[in-house]
């Protein structure tokens, strides 16, 4: 025996009422006057019953509705749309990148290296105020919201597009030209037979005094043909110095990301790993030393266990809205 199939409770709230109030959820609440930046179903509910939508509605009534409608107010995503001057030159250049990271195997086999470099700067050292409780049986960790200030790093460091492997990384309390160039000279110095493709993105110490002088003495070019910065010849500006160092007739060639494209920068995608797994609020650090040494050994334990090449698939279009 079972039961005859019957229509059930008839809906409360009529279609329209309902879809006034998804129409809403839409919208932005500064639109209805409201101090704040997002919708939840308590403001919803209540600012429906202030527009007369409904008589009476309840927090859960609408929480049901935002889930048919597969409506999220409480969560976002974000993107960067370059403000592109020239689409043509900024489709060259995204193309340049992944074109690199595509041959990149194939440059390796050639004996060429590419190689991401970037900086992550304002590293906080915090400590926790007092210990975290370690997760329990029905209890997650539990973590002291406050905490100490013990200073900032900086870490530059470059990544193998083909291993993955973590180069010759430098933590300091600095960033200037110099330190990225010496940098770089010690990437260099891990075979310094090899010609190489650096990828970087449009900081001026990436177009600086100090790393064209360095990729002209690895180039053999005399330094007495370089002019003077800020008067003549490839030092005289910031454009000269870039078009010297993106040269691919040298043994050394920069390949640059474009304007706010540094995303395409594949050290990014490793600085966030880097912030996943170790600088996040779980983490406790009571010197900038300790920092450091955490830094150092994290990358230690991903050379070893971690590193890989990513598999990069992007082409470089842009988001539609």
């Amino acid at each position: 025996m079972s039961d005859n199939h019957r229509r059930g409770r008839p809906r409360y709230f009529r279609e329209d009422q309902v879809a006034e109030i998804l129409t809403m959820a839409c919208q932005s609440p500064e639109s209805k006057g409201l101090p704040v930046s997002h919708w939840t179903p308590g403001m919803l509910a209540t600012q429906a019953e202030k527009e007369g939508i409904v008589d009476s509605i309840s927090t859960r009534s609408v929480s049901r509705f935002l889930k048919e409608a597969d409506l999220k107010p409480h969560r976002h995503r974000v993107w960067l749309n370059p403000k592109i001057e020239d689409p043509e030159t900024h489709n060259k250049e995204v193309k340049q990148v992944c074109d690199v990271y595509q041959s990149a195997k194939y440059l390796d086999n050639k004996g060429v290296r590419v190689i991401s470099i970037d900086e992550k700067t304002g590293i906080q050292t915090t400590e926790h105020a007092q210990p975290k409780q370690l997760m329990k049986p029905g209890q997650p960790e539990r973590i002291e919201q406050e905490y100490i200030r013990h200073g900032t790093t900086t870490l530059i460091a470059s990544r193998d597009i083909v291993t993955g492997q973590i180069i010759q990384p430098y933590l300091g309390q600095t960033r200037t030209e110099k330190d990225l160039a010496r940098h770089v000279q010690q990437v260099i110095s891990q075979d310094p037979e090899a010609t190489y493709v650096l990828i970087m993105d449009q900081l001026n110490t990436h177009k600086s005094e100090s790393l064209v002088r360095f990729v002209a003495e690895q180039c053999g070019i005399p330094q007495s043909t370089l002019g003077e910065k800020g008067k003549s010849g490839v030092l005289k500006s910031m454009p000269t110095r870039a078009a010297f160092l993106a040269n691919p007739e040298h043994r050394i060639q920069i390949v640059y990301t474009p304007k706010h494209c540094s995303w395409l920068n594949q050290i990014e995608c490793w600085f966030s790993i880097l912030s996943r797994r170790l600088l996040n609020v779980r983490s406790s650090f009571t010197s900038v030393q300790q920092l450091e040494t955490k830094i150092k050994q994290f990358i230690g334990y991903y050379i070893q266990h971690l590193a890989k090449p990513f598999h990069w698939t992007f082409e470089g279009k842009i988001l539609q809205i």
